[in-house]
């Protein structure tokens, strides 16, 4: 188990080098100078190259790189251009609304795929199955922004349950804050839930038609006894790849559902720093994100490995 854990620590370090390298110049080589956008295009020359040397752009590229870089692996993310405020900061308290978003949204997903996609392979061909089957397929079909406005207009303008938009900070309470996420969870989860139902069941179906599970019917098992004990398990490793790619998404592709709702958090934070070319925090935020995606995959490898002891033998 330690060798496979030490193979997959360095497939994350060279995927986060790659990272990093993609990220920076890709942003830098894109039009447009900070400099020049926050002073304007009127602006003067020497004006703009004293804020170039203020906000550290006069030096080359792969001097700023290593800058970045060094800076990262410390905890300093640098300074914002716009805003001048560090960037951790602002980082910091985004996080607190897109991360408890993303987390309350897959354990929605996962409260209704599970259930739905077990019932469904259960009942094969019958008219549960083909009910379950119809609600993901519609599920799948809907964006999940549509269906965000769908929500608002129904829950925040018609029955006035929740709020339109805005986050209500959790100063205010625990469920003071999750009722003001619960709208974007629901959007984001349902969505997903019919993607995660349907690998459920696809996951499930193939285990029950291998050799062991006849076997254990063979041994005076139900069916429904022997895909609770010992088929879902084996069913595990797709809806696992699933929930943690599902988890990357929420947390990484959350910005439409950020706008609509109009929650202060790192989606929101990459638009308008991409908008003010606010250039360090577009870096910074996706570098995060590309971090989390990565300890995502790790955590589901090793899941992989607990679920499947199998998988440690072949690295």
């Amino acid at each position: 188990m330690l060798r496979y854990i030490l193979k997959r620590l360095l497939s994350l370090a060279i995927s986060l080098a790659v990272a990093s390298l993609v990220i920076f110049f890709v942003i830098e080589i894109a039009p447009g100078d900070p400099a020049t956008f926050m002073l304007g295009i009127n602006s003067q020359p020497d004006t703009i190259a004293a804020l170039r040397v203020e906000l550290g752009l006069d030096v080359p590229q792969w001097q700023r790189y290593l800058n970045w870089v060094g800076g990262l692996l410390t905890g300093d993310f640098g300074t914002s251009y716009t805003y001048r405020t560090p960037v951790a900061q602002m980082i910091s308290e985004r996080l607190w609304v897109s991360l408890p978003l993303a987390i309350y949204a897959l354990t929605l997903s996962t409260l209704i795929a599970f259930p739905t996609g077990i019932y469904a392979a259960s009942r094969r061909g019958k008219a549960g199955d083909t009910a379950v089957m119809g609600a993901t397929q519609l599920g799948v079909a809907i964006p999940n922004f549509w269906f965000a406005m769908m929500l608002v207009l129904l829950f925040a303008i018609n029955l006035r349950w929740f709020s339109a938009g805005g986050f209500v900070g959790w100063d205010k309470g625990l469920g003071a804050g999750l009722w003001s996420l619960t709208l974007p969870a629901i959007s984001l989860a349902l969505p997903q839930a019919a993607i995660l139902s349907r690998v459920m069941r696809s996951a499930l179906l193939d285990v029950l038609g291998e050799d062991f599970m006849r076997t254990a019917r063979a041994k005076g098992l139900t069916r429904k006894q022997a895909l609770w004990r010992h088929g879902l398990r084996n069913a595990m490793i797709p809806v696992l790849t699933i929930i943690g790619l599902q988890f990357s998404f929420l947390l990484a592709g959350a910005i439409i559902i950020e706008q609509v709702f109009y929650l202060p958090g790192l989606g929101r934070l990459v638009f308008q720093s991409i908008n003010a070319r606010d250039l360090i925090v577009v870096e910074s935020v996706v570098m995060l994100l590309v971090f989390t995606v990565i300890m995502v995959n790790f955590a589901v490898d090793l899941a992989y490995a607990l679920v499947d002891p199998r998988l440690r033998s072949r690295t």
